[in-house]
């Protein structure tokens, strides 16, 4: 793949991204000494700032290359993609937002172990946060390595390790307070990255006064027409429906949007935090459908081999050929390099997080006879975070951002939203049921989505089915879950009402409570 415009420009917009992450991550680190500052930030992130950094890290690859491809190649259906990731947080902000707060965890694994008082629990939960944060950090990897070959002519594998060695920078000079001050700046990075080319372009478009170049008006009409995207595809209105509810249960069960809400300071900024974060996304997705609607207009094909990842980028250069459209082009591709580095930056401090918790920390602890620093061992972990996915994207075939990450949202649909409001709402769960839910869950999605990336089933309701998996997986979890639980009343934790009792009572009554029985006494 040759690249679409000078690669000077290319070189200027990834080297400055780059290096304001580590000038804006070495800034932070120098207020980033203690444990707590590293996991989440000593629990003192602003609601506003917070939601800046939750939508920095959550608009990932995936919304600012891949959505805008996917509405270009699908049609118009693929407008309700931002609709699912919005009610992801509507959901989140109903059902589990500041009862995850008062539980007082640091990770989505202490939350299931606090909640089912059970090591085993929290092993798996472990396990399956582990692997879905190194896939998610795959799919950034990836595409880094896809929109730098495009904008420079860069060898395939250059992308994903400029972005893994900025992240690992970051991340280890000052954890999570550190990556809160960076994705909080990055939020704002791209939604001006997103929004300056997008309103030229419609300028553009508009002077014109014509469809476009290379598309007459009644192939627009057609791209527009319902399920026009689903052409040839089995089931289309399943599909559509299944991928809206793995979106919504997926987001609000993501490891790194989860952890994120251990760095505020109660549950009532945990509310405030979410009302926000929808706003902000909503700000962002708004500007999606005009690259998806433009490039129809003006990048009616792609080149042999070319992944529907690059229209974005291809754009610009295509409307306005010269230095405006290479301009624009190199805006786009600053943009599209901050969501690697921030969403990658919340992935590598979720999982590092259960790496040190749960493997590096307790094996240095033993080593040293209780002597080891938890700081030496978060970095520690920081590096297998990386480096593990890193070495892992190049020896697999790209896929599609759009599309890989929808699966792996079916898969936190499946497995964590169970999790995550049976144990906030349902006192009756047991740990059994637990277990079954989530190994049901994860080996349902599982082997739905590789029967689907391979190829092995893809006509009638099977291929469907397999597509787009979370209409059924998620349910089935649920299902298990309850039916298990019901059956196994002898393994609900002995403190399920005490812990029931945090959960859902608000910090002001808790105070309120306490200063009455030092004034008794």
């Amino acid at each position: 793949m040759t690249a679409a415009l000078q690669p000077a420009y290319g070189i200027v917009a990834v080297a400055t991204v780059c290096l304001l992450t580590l000038g804006l991550g070495l800034l932070g680190a120098r207020s980033s000494r203690t444990t707590s500052d590293f996991y989440v930030a000593s629990r003192a992130i602003s609601p506003r700032r917070n939601a800046a950094a939750i939508t920095g890290e959550y608009l990932s690859a995936a919304s600012f290359l891949g959505l805008a491809g996917l509405m270009w190649s699908d049609g118009a259906d693929r407008l309700w993609l931002p609709v699912g990731y919005t009610v992801g947080y509507l959901m989140l902000l109903v059902l589990i937002a500041a009862p995850l707060r008062r539980s007082g965890a640091y990770t989505l694994p202490d939350f299931a172990e606090d909640r089912l008082e059970s090591r085993r629990v929290r092993r798996v939960v472990s396990l399956l946060v582990v692997a879905i944060g190194w896939v998610y950090l795959l799919v950034q990897l990836q595409a880094a390595d896809l929109t730098l070959r495009f904008l420079t002519g860069a060898p395939a594998w250059l992308g994903g390790v400029l972005v893994g060695t900025v992240v690992l920078t970051v991340v280890s000079a000052g954890g999570m307070r550190t990556i809160t001050l960076v994705q909080s700046w990055h939020y704002w990075i791209k939604l001006a990255a997103l929004w300056l080319p997008a309103l030229v372009l419609v300028v553009v478009w508009v002077r014109s006064g014509s469809p476009g170049p290379a598309l007459p008006p009644d192939q627009l009409e057609s791209w527009s027409e319902p399920l026009s995207g689903y052409a040839g595809q089995a089931h289309p209105l399943y599909t559509v429906w299944s991928t809206l509810l793995g979106q919504a249960l997926g987001t609000m069960a993501l490891p790194h949007v989860v952890v994120r809400y251990y760095t505020i300071r109660d549950g009532r900024a945990a509310r405030r935090t979410t009302v926000t974060v929808i706003g902000l996304i909503a700000a962002f997705y708004l500007a999606l459908p005009i690259y998806g609607i433009l490039g129809r207009v003006y990048v009616p094909s792609l080149p042999a081999g070319a992944s529907t990842d690059t229209v974005m980028l291809r754009l610009p250069t295509s409307a306005i050929p010269g230095g405006v459209g290479d301009t624009l082009t190199t805006l786009i591709a600053a943009g599209a390099f901050v969501a690697f580095l921030s969403t990658a930056s919340g992935l590598v401090v979720a999982v590092a997080g259960v790496v040190d918790q749960d493997l590096v920390g307790p094996a240095l602890l033993r080593a040293t006879g209780g002597d080891a620093d938890r700081l030496h061992s978060f970095r520690l972990s920081v590096v297998a975070a990386v480096l593990v996915p890193l070495a892992v994207a190049h020896l697999l075939p790209h896929v599609g951002v759009g599309t890989l990450v929808g699966l792996v949202f079916a898969l936190t649909a499946s497995t964590f939203a169970p999790l995550l409001v049976l144990g906030v709402w349902w006192p009756r769960l047991s740990r059994a049921g637990t277990l079954a839910s989530v190994g049901v869950g994860a080996v349902l999605a599982a082997t739905a989505s590789l029967l689907s990336l391979t190829g092995r089933v893809t006509e009638g309701w099977a291929g469907a089915l397999t597509a787009a998996p979370a209409a059924w997986t998620a349910p089935a979890a649920f299902l298990v879950a309850v039916f298990v639980s019901l059956l196994t009343p002898g393994s609900i934790p002995r403190g399920t009402s005490r812990t029931m009792v945090r959960l859902h009572t608000p910090e002001d009554v808790r105070l309120d409570r306490s200063s009455r029985r030092t004034a008794a006494r």
